[in-house]
């Protein structure tokens, strides 16, 4: 699909004006990105599940093109307000019921949409999810040199030194869309320039590190103490480098019913890395 044939919009919820594009029709399918990402990094994915979905896919409040609300991280950027704003864009649109796809920090956020609002989801589908199961488990070494950036992204100068050239924040963005992923020459300069374009808006950066530092202050994970009672299925790659497939043992007692798939030979980015797998998964899943 060209995405310069997608259809862009804007709504204003929670008094946050949110940037999406949507394609297709029928019953909604929300597609929820992750950090370092936007509407994009689905780009491969919406044309094709759009011939069978509503396909919604939203830059979240700090991201890419949407407002970037100038509040404290533990107040505006925690699960709680990213499920909230999920919520309101159904209540705007009449969505009584949707079916959501997500991962990396979409997977937190949605996680806690599930146990706000069980009633308003059909299915629920996570890859590499971070999940409270996984606990430490990121700061142990050797790990903890892969998750370095999450202290970095505390600081607050981190933006902008990111941000101090479109240089330096195409250095910082191709880095962890490279090391993230399987096959580190995945991705072309065509797709890297997107990334830094959105990433280059006004309060990008800062929006995207405060969602690491509000969950760092508690921001994150709220009432995991009850399961998740919606049907999610979870797909996994093997050769996740930052959530490595070993850390989904502990799913069980933080989903009621779920299902684990691994996906062989893809990374942190499986929407892009095998797009054509990933979509069928998703089309077999949601279906019914």
């Amino acid at each position: 699909m060209a995405v310069d044939k997608i259809s862009h919009h804007y709504v204003t919820v929670n008094g946050v004006k949110l940037h999406y594009v949507r394609q297709g029709a029928g019953e909604p399918l929300l597609l929820i990105h992750g950090w370092p990402g936007f509407w994009y990094e689905w780009h491969l994915n919406i044309g094709p599940l759009a011939q069978h979905y509503d396909v919604i896919v939203p830059d979240m409040r700090g991201y890419a093109y949407s407002d970037k609300p100038d509040l404290a991280p533990e107040a505006g950027y925690t699960d709680t307000a990213f499920a909230e704003d999920i919520k309101a864009f159904c209540d705007f649109y009449h969505f009584d019921k949707v079916r959501i796809v997500t991962h990396d920090f979409g997977a937190v956020w949605m996680q806690r949409f599930a146990r706000l609002y069980p009633e308003r989801l059909h299915k629920l589908m996570l890859f590499d999810p971070p999940y409270p199961g996984i606990g430490g488990r990121g700061d142990e070494m050797p790990q903890g040199f892969n998750t370095w950036y999450q202290i970095f992204h505390q600081q607050p100068w981190a933006e902008d030194l990111v941000g101090s050239s479109k240089q330096a924040t195409e250095i910082y963005l191709r880095h962890f869309l490279s090391a993230w992923s399987a096959n580190k020459d995945l991705w072309t300069d065509a797709e890297i320039a997107a990334y830094v374009e959105a990433y280059s808006q006004p309060g990008a950066l800062r929006g995207g590190f405060n969602c690491y530092r509000a969950a760092l202050r508690g921001g994150a994970f709220a009432g995991a103490d009850k399961k998740i009672e919606t049907h999610t299925r979870v797909l996994w790659g093997d050769s996740d480098s930052i959530l490595p497939f070993a850390w989904s043992d502990k799913l069980g007692d933080f989903f009621a019913n779920f299902d684990l798939k691994k996906i062989e030979g893809v990374g942190h980015f499986m929407m892009r890395e095998a797009p054509e797998r990933v979509n069928a998964e998703i089309l077999e899943f949601m279906a019914g």
